[in-house]
This record gives C-alpha cells, sequence and structure tokens, in this order.
C-alpha cells in the first residue's frame, strides 16, 4: 500500500512538472527544445495524412451510403461485431415497387408492361449499386479505416510520450541551469570587510552543497537525454512510415476508381437497353389525347390515324417541302415491322413529322427506304 502511494505521489508530482514547463514555455519564461526541420516536416505530412484521410474516409461513406441513420446503424453492428441485416438498395426497392405495379395493372396493358420491364431494370442496377458498394468498403474503405484506428492511433500515443519526455528533458536543462546559477552565487567570496568568518564557514558548505545538486541535475540531464532521443527514433520510424501508407492509399484508390468505372459502364449498358427495348414498344407511350378520349383502347393500327379508313401506309407518305431535318442515328435499332426504319448508330438520315402523329416518333427516310423511328435514338440536327 505504501509502494502504492509513493508511486501515486511520484506520478502526480512528474505530471506537476510537466504542467509548470508547459505552463512557463507558453508565457515565453523557459525553453524549449526544438526538433530538427525534417522531423517537423515529418509530423506536419503525418497530421495533413490523418486530416485528408479522414475527410475522404468520411465522404465516401456518404456516397456509398447516403442514409444517416442506415450508416449508424451499420457503424453500431460493427463495433458489436455483428452482421447487419440485409438491406434493399433505393433502385432495388424502386424496381420492386413498379414490378407490383404492374402486377397489379396487369401485363397486357401498355403502362403494366412498361413498369414491369422497367422495374426489372431498376432491380439489376441496385443490384449492380450493392456488388459496387461491398467492393468498395472492402477495398477503399476499409484500408483507410485501419490506418486511422490503427497505424494513426500508434503514431498519436508515441507523439504524446515523446512530448511528455521533452517536457522532462527541458525541466532537467532547467533545474542544471538554476543549480549551476546558484553554485556560481555561492562560490563568490565574500567581503571580510562586511561579512563574519561564520558566514564564510556557511557559504562554503552551500557551495559544496549546489556542486552537489549540479551533479545530480547533471546526471538527470543526461539520462532524459537518453530517453528523449531513444523515443525521438521510434517516433521518426513511424512518421517515415507514412510514405508506405500513401503508396497503400494510392493502389486502394486505383481500385477504387475501377470498381466505380465498371459500375457506372454496367448501368450505362442497363439504360441503353431498356431504352432499345421501350423503343420497340410504341404501345407504351401516351397517344394523341384527342383521339385516346374517343377511343379509350386503340389497336397498334389506330395509332396512325384517327379513322380507319384513313389508315396511315408509310410508303404514301409525302415528305413535306419545309420542316425536313437531318438526324445523327445514336443505337442500332431493329424495326419491329414494316411501318418502322430500321437504324444503324451513327448513319445520317432526314426526319420529319406528319399531323396525327405520336410525338415519340418521327418519319425517317434513308435513300428510297422510309419508316417510323423513335425521337430517342436520334440527335437531331440544325
Amino acid at each position: 500500500m505504501e509502494q502504492r502511494v509513493r508511486q501515486l505521489a511520484s506520478g502526480a508530482g512528474l505530471l506537476f512538472t510537466r504542467a509548470v514547463q508547459f505552463t512557463e514555455e507558453k508565457l515565453g519564461q523557459a525553453e524549449k527544445t526544438e526538433l530538427d526541420v525534417t522531423f517537423e516536416n515529418l509530423l506536419l505530412r503525418a497530421d495533413a495524412t490523418k486530416l485528408w484521410t479522414e475527410k475522404i474516409f468520411r465522404q465516401t461513406e456518404v456516397l456509398l451510403q447516403p442514409n444517416p441513420s442506415a450508416r449508424i446503424e451499420e457503424f453500431l453492428y460493427e463495433k458489436l461485431d455483428m452482421k447487419a441485416p440485409s438491406r434493399l438498395t433505393n433502385a432495388e426497392l424502386l424496381g420492386q415497387y413498379m414490378q407490383d405495379a404492374g402486377k397489379e395493372f396487369g401485363l397486357d396493358s401498355p403502362y403494366g408492361n412498361t413498369l414491369m420491364i422497367v422495374g426489372d431494370c431498376e432491380s439489376r442496377l441496385g443490384a449492380a449499386e450493392r456488388d459496387f458498394i461491398q467492393t468498395s468498403a472492402i477495398s477503399f474503405l476499409s484500408p483507410l479505416r485501419n490506418f486511422l484506428e490503427g497505424d494513426w492511433r500508434t503514431i498519436s500515443k508515441e507523439r504524446r510520450l515523446l512530448e511528455n519526455l521533452r517536457l522532462d528533458l527541458d525541466s532537467c536543462k532547467a533545474r542544471v541551469k538554476k543549480a549551476k546559477q546558484a553554485e556560481a552565487k555561492a562560490a563568490t567570496p565574500p567581503d571580510f570587510q562586511e561579512t563574519r568568518p561564520r558566514n564564510y564557514v556557511l557559504s562554503a558548505s552551500a557551495s559544496a552543497l549546489w556542486t552537489e545538486e549540479v551533479e545530480k541535475a547533471e546526471h538527470e540531464l543526461r539520462l532524459a537525454q537518453t530517453e528523449f532521443d531513444r523515443q525521438a527514433e521510434v517516433t521518426r520510424l513511424l512518421l517515415e512510415g507514412i510514405s508506405s501508407t500513401h503508396v497503400n492509399h494510392l493502389r486502394c484508390l486505383h481500385e477504387f476508381v475501377e470498381a466505380q468505372a465498371a459500375f457506372y459502364k454496367q448501368c450505362h449498358h442497363q439504360m441503353q437497353e431498356l431504352q432499345k427495348e421501350l423503343g420497340r414498344l410504341p404501345n407504351a407511350f401516351s397517344l394523341n389525347s384527342a383521339y385516346a378520349e374517343t377511343n379509350p383502347a386503340p389497336s397498334s393500327d389506330d395509332l396512325h390515324s384517327p379513322a380507319e379508313s384513313d389508315t396511315l401506309k408509310i410508303e404514301e407518305v409525302q415528305a413535306p417541302a419545309t420542316g425536313t431535318r437531318k438526324a445523327k442515328v445514336l443505337y442500332d435499332y431493329d424495326a419491329a415491322d414494316s411501318s418502322e426504319l430500321s437504324l444503324l448508330a451513327d448513319e445520317l438520315i432526314t426526319v420529319y413529322t406528319v399531323p396525327g402523329m405520336d410525338s415519340d416518333w418521327l418519319i425517317g427516310e434513308r435513300g428510297n427506304q422510309k419508316g417510323k423511328v423513335p425521337v430517342t435514338y436520334l440527335e437531331l440536327l440544325s
């Protein structure tokens, strides 16, 4: 028990000494041991690495999981070392709703059928997003987190220890300086005309005591210097390891970019295929409003004209003298029937519209060939 009390007292005394030294340095009343320029640069680079790694890590978390509540839930599961429950992505949830709505409205209706097609695409996009999130979490987020929670904590711990030893070193330097000043003062010969011989004896005794105090203080200074130098070397090695951290994070950054590029490429491909599929379903688009009011359930032939006797035949349509435009084809398109015109990506065709025609379609001409073409597959040129 007594030994424990002594340890506590010694520790409290050390903390007090460090606090005094730190305060005097801040007030400019004590000298401070400065680290070399190279060491200071290593500290600055380490602090910058920690700061930006933390910011990039947090923002990547937001990118992969925008929902704050979901992020907190996943964090708690991770801290409890439990597997988080599976959660649908927003795209998967949207796809599920669309498919359920399509079943409700009926697959034989244009709207219901289109909802099923789009919903299936959204589900595939959501699955691709889930894979991207999982891949990025493993290849990018985990290494950043490991640095912040592992390497950086070790560096911070050793830096705090170095700072404490630096305070101890400077405190020892201050004690040596004060002891030498007191020794010099005690060694000054007294004025015999004003001082008694007894005081001279006391002064000599005091000088001997201060000499002993100087030797003790210098011994403690040597020990403090050794401890400080050893800790400085340990800390320096850890700080130099930041270069390896940068190399590792660079590799992880490349993997993140590759995963992101693959995800967006897959999304682009899925949307192109969806556009092509929707382009083959003219009945899925809105009909002419005036005709729809009188014919709530028109057939595919009725889309061309409000009267069966006036059914529009593509081969009989004459191009107007004005209003024709050039258009560049964006994607390949296979005609669904003889009334449509097949297209090849990047080719140029002439397009125009005719009265009563659905706004999502135009009449396209290529040489002697003529037929309906979907607007979404074209880039209209001036």
